[in-house]
């Protein structure tokens, strides 16, 4: 189980509020000396990624994981640790309230929307920020705890800097557009687990899913709460500049993961790619317990072989992704066939004289990656593919097709169906 604050760690608490509150904007000034970078690569992808094992803090897989991005909502787990670190040092109360001033008032969507002069508790204070990502009620908390939302974010980022947060600053309490507020996923992958290590009785609030506000019901946004068996937190977050944000976590067979995703095109694209980071991450996990010596990367279904990979939305209707398709940006003549052996050839016909229609699992830049998920499909559907043949199929441009071949119409399509009733990517292809 997670250690305890320390004796040290309070007094260190104390002494960054007060610096905070005394010097103002100057913390944040400080602190951004020893960052090193501030700017983002304008050329560089929006996505990073990362996971880690919230147990041992190991890291499991990362992607970009130390390039500045744009935390966007993600902030507001910093404000939420900061408030629960008031919490269990009394120096707050759930019951105490939290005055909506007119600059939290004035704050931009998403947010409550209460009228300056109003208030609200501390339990449906965090619960906003939690569930509806409240900006208004963001900067109400900073006021409250910080005197101002710049007193508050230079703690933020002092705070930060405490956890290991090294390539973090924060200058705003609700992740709002603002270039100065850069954060990595291998940082707010540590404040996560900071969060749940040193605040188990409030980590609940993470897994809420709508909470009643004065007759009305308030629903969140972060859908893998009620889609993926075990996901119970943390937070989405979104801008323009940032991308489709989430930092998430999950428990399965008493081991708990920690995942972030940064910069994802689109609400279903950012929870496709945890849900795949997390059940990937377990799978290694439990391969791993079995003497197997074997990595995510090595397993995950790779969404971007040279460009981004475009999955319909579940949540729109697309279940079938009939519309599966993947963008090779720097190969744009149409890519063909790679030769085949006579011996291959053979197999094929084979295959065709069984049931000539085929289903696609996914494309990869590399032939391990594409059979590793034939496996991985084997060995979650194979009552649907048990009597298929496994088969990569290599095209111009470096991409490998993996494939279960030799199936009837009917069992394509009852393949496709099951298989991305899981959110995992499939394409019913017809005979050639």
């Amino acid at each position: 189980m997670f250690a305890k604050l320390t004796s040290v760690r309070s007094a260190l608490t104390a002494l960054g509020l007060v610096g905070a509150v005394l010097c103002g904007l100057a913390a944040p000034t400080l602190a951004a000396a020893q960052i090193p970078y501030l700017q983002m690569n304008s050329a560089e992808p929006k996505y990073a990624a990362i996971v880690i094992d919230a147990n041992s803090g190991e890291m499991l897989y990362d992607k970009r994981a130390d390039s500045p991005r744009y935390p966007a909502s993600v902030t507001k787990v910093m404000t939420l640790y900061l408030t629960f670190e008031a919490l269990s040092e009394g120096r707050m109360k759930l019951t105490d309230r939290v005055p909506i001033t007119p600059r939290a008032a004035a704050q931009p969507p998403t947010k409550l929307g209460l009228p300056s002069g109003d208030s609200v508790s501390v339990d449906e204070a965090i619960r906003a920020m939690t569930v509806k990502s409240a900006n208004d009620i963001a900067v109400a908390m900073a006021e409250k705890l910080g005197g101002s939302e710049s007193r508050f974010a230079a703690l933020m980022t002092l705070r930060g800097q405490e956890l290991g947060m090294r390539n973090s600053r924060f200058v705003n309490a609700s992740g709002l557009p603002d270039s100065r507020q850069i954060s990595t996923a291998r940082d707010l992958a540590i404040l996560s687990r900071a969060t749940m290590r040193d605040f188990p009785q409030y980590y609940s609030y993470f897994s809420i899913k709508g909470f009643e506000f004065r007759g009305r019901y308030i629903a969140g946004h972060n859908r893998l709460l009620t889609n993926m068996p075990g996901f119970d937190g943390l937070k989405t977050g979104y801008t323009n500049a940032s991308g489709y944000n989430l930092a998430g976590s999950a428990v399965r067979d008493g081991r708990r993961l920690i995942a972030v995703v940064l910069g994802g095109s689109s609400t279903a694209w950012r929870d496709n790619n945890m849900e795949d980071l997390l059940t990937t991450g377990f799978d290694v996990l439990k391969r791993r317990s079995h003497g197997e010596r074997t990595t995510i990367a090595a397993n995950l279904y790779e969404d971007d072989p040279r460009g981004p990979i475009m999955r319909p939305s579940t949540e729109e209707g697309d279940g079938d992704q009939a519309g599966l398709k993947i963008v090779l940006t720097d190969n744009p003549k149409p890519p063909g066939a790679m030769k085949v052996s006579p011996t291959l050839k053979a197999a094929q016909a084979s295959k065709k004289a069984k049931g000539g229609w085929a289903v696609q699992v996914g494309a990869f830049k590399s032939k391990s990656l594409a059979n590793e998920q034939l496996m991985l499909v084997r060995t979650r559907f194979a009552k649907f593919v048990a009597d298929a043949e496994s088969a990569v199929e290599g095209v111009r441009g470096g991409t490998f097709r993996a494939q279960f071949q030799g199936l009837s119409a009917e069992a394509a399509r009852s393949t496709c169906k099951a298989i991305t009733a899981k959110r995992q990517p499939c394409m019913v292809l017809p005979p050639a």
